[in-house]
Parts: C-alpha cells; sequence; structure tokens
C-alpha cells in the first residue's frame, strides 16, 4: 500500500503540474455548467411550480452530474497524446505500479471535479439556491464518484483505441442519450409516458434524483439508495476496466 501510494502521487504530481501549465481545459470545462445555471436556470421560472422549490437548488445538482460526467469523459484524450508521445512507453519500464499509474491520473481528475464542483455550488448559493448542508456534501461526493468512474473508463477507452478519431465519435453518441435521459435539464416526467420509462434504464438518471433529492434534504430510502447504489457499481466497474487496461498495456 505504502508504494501504491508513494508511485500514485509520483504520477499525480506529474499531471497536476501539467494541467497547471496549461488550465485552459479546466477552464473551459467549468464554463458549461456555469453558463447553462446562468442562461438556462432563469427560464425554468414558469415551470418551477410544478418543479417545487426553488430553481437553483432544483438545477444545480443536475448541473453537478452534468459536471462530473462530461468534464471527465475527456480525461482520456490527454491520455492519447501522452501515449503518442512515449510517455506510457517510458512508465512501462518503471517498477511503478500499474494501478498507480491510473489512479494518479484520477487524483487529478478527482480535485479539479472537486474544485469545478465547490465553484459550481458557490455560484448556485449566491443566485438564491436554498443552504442544506449535509445535502450539498452527499451530492458532491457523488457527483466525483461518478466523475472519477467516467475518468477511469475513459482512461481505460483511450488506452484501448489510442485515437481522437475513434474516442470523440463514440463519447458523443454516449452524452447525446445520458444528457437527454437522466433528467438534468427537465424532469423526464414532463415527457410522454415511454420516454419516462425508457428513462429507468438509464442509471445517470437515478444519480441525478439522489443528488436533487440530496440538496432538497429529501433522503429517502428509496430514491438514495438506487443512487448510492448506481454510482458505486458504476464507479467500481469503470475502477476494475480501468486497472485492467493499465496491467494488459504494461504487461
Amino acid at each position: 500500500m505504502t508504494t501504491f501510494l508513494h508511485d500514485s502521487f509520483i504520477v499525480f504530481n506529474r499531471q497536476l503540474r501539467m494541467n497547471l501549465r496549461n488550465p485552459a481545459w479546466v477552464i473551459i470545462g467549468m464554463l458549461q455548467p456555469v453558463l447553462y445555471l446562468l442562461l438556462f436556470g432563469p427560464l425554468l421560472e414558469p415551470v418551477i411550480a410544478q418543479l417545487g422549490g426553488n430553481k437553483y437548488t432544483w438545477f444545480v445538482p443536475g448541473m453537478l452530474v452534468q459536471l462530473g460526467i462530461f468534464g471527465a469523459f475527456f480525461a482520456g484524450f490527454s491520455l492519447i497524446g501522452e501515449w503518442r508521445e512515449g510517455v506510457i512507453e517510458a512508465e512501462r519500464v518503471t517498477p511503478a505500479s500499474r494501478a498507480a499509474l491510473l489512479f494518479g491520473r484520477l487524483y487529478r481528475d478527482l480535485l479539479q471535479l472537486l474544485v469545478q464542483a465547490l465553484i459550481l455550488v458557490g455560484l448556485g448559493l449566491v443566485l438564491g439556491m436554498d443552504f442544506n448542508g449535509a445535502g450539498i456534501v452527499l451530492g458532491v461526493v457523488l457527483t466525483i464518484l461518478l466523475g472519477g468512474a467516467c475518468a477511469a473508463a475513459s482512461n481505460a477507452f483511450a488506452l484501448t483505441v489510442k485515437s481522437e478519431d475513434v474516442m470523440a465519435p463514440v463519447i458523443n453518441l454516449v452524452m447525446m442519450p445520458v444528457l437527454l435521459l437522466s433528467g438534468i435539464l427537465l424532469p423526464m416526467s414532463f415527457g410522454a409516458g415511454w420516454l419516462d420509462r425508457l428513462a429507468d434504464f438509464m442509471p445517470i438518471r437515478h444519480v441525478v434524483d439522489a443528488v436533487r433529492g440530496a440538496f432538497f434534504g429529501d433522503y429517502d430510502v428509496s430514491t438514495l439508495g438506487w443512487g448510492v447504489g448506481w454510482t458505486v457499481a458504476l464507479f467500481g466497474a469503470a475502477i476494475w476496466w480501468g486497472v485492467s487496461v493499465f496491467r494488459r498495456e504494461n504487461a
């Protein structure tokens, strides 16, 4: 364990220095949910009576989940660049733990997501979102775990295909139904019954419902259980896939 932590923090320090030298992707990743919050949030005013509660208390959790998914899904693009430059090959000849090569990168992605999430929540509070300390903490934790799952899957997929031309359309193909069927922007109950039932098969919808419920202080066991369960399951599966790919690549 000591060796694993040592190796993973060496990788993390290198990844963090790379981000600090070129923070453009961090800023770009943050701008999208902020712009949604500023420009789309006010449009919810006419339907807030149907949604219930404060419009930003309803909308910010969805933006948090969107931030965790969409920002983390692009993590693999930098890994493809590192592979092309020979960084992965250089890491392969070191005695570093193969799992640490993935986790070191995940630490960077999770730290970036945490900072972005805190900025988004802070902006929501400034705009009038209701304050529920425990609910906000729980929502941010679920978002970070979900973001970690997406980042691990992105890295695994990137190291499998090793091509931005393959990765970009696949990510777009995955992101579209996630955005439309997860209730991030509007509740699925607003749509047709068949669409609402179809969305029940979208795991991210249950995560969004759990995070949103936590922000409202509603800790319904069923809603929260499904959300936490899917988050943990996705995180575990993605970590297993990521570690397997890194071990195979470095075998």
